[in-house]
């Protein structure tokens, strides 16, 4: 599994607007065959921040994402809104089955 934790800080006012958008986005992104999950979570301390964890079948599943409609939809519509770039990183799923034990 190729998985992406997308961080992203939101300027005052726009929260409920970044959500909305963001949570369609992800309702269209689980349609696409190379995404097992894509989760959008809101930081209780400061609701102007989320994660957004990505969880592909592959790294060329993760960048046939950013060709999709609905993601540059969802990007155009909410670059307005950040208080700052979006950041992320890049994890591999690490299981018991795949160490040899």
């Amino acid at each position: 599994m190729h998985i992406v934790h997308v961080f992203v800080h939101v300027k005052p006012g726009h929260e409920a607007d970044f959500e909305r958008a963001t949570l369609e986005n992800a309702q269209a992104s689980l349609t696409e065959p190379g995404v097992a999950r894509f989760d959008v979570i809101r930081q209780q301390e400061d609701p102007a921040r989320f994660v957004l964890v990505e969880v592909y079948r592959s790294p060329d599943a993760a960048a046939a994402h950013k060709e999709t409609p609905h993601y540059a939809r969802w990007r155009d519509t909410v670059a307005a809104w950040m208080a700052e770039p979006r950041s992320s990183v890049k994890y591999v799923n690490l299981h018991p089955d795949d160490a040899g034990w």
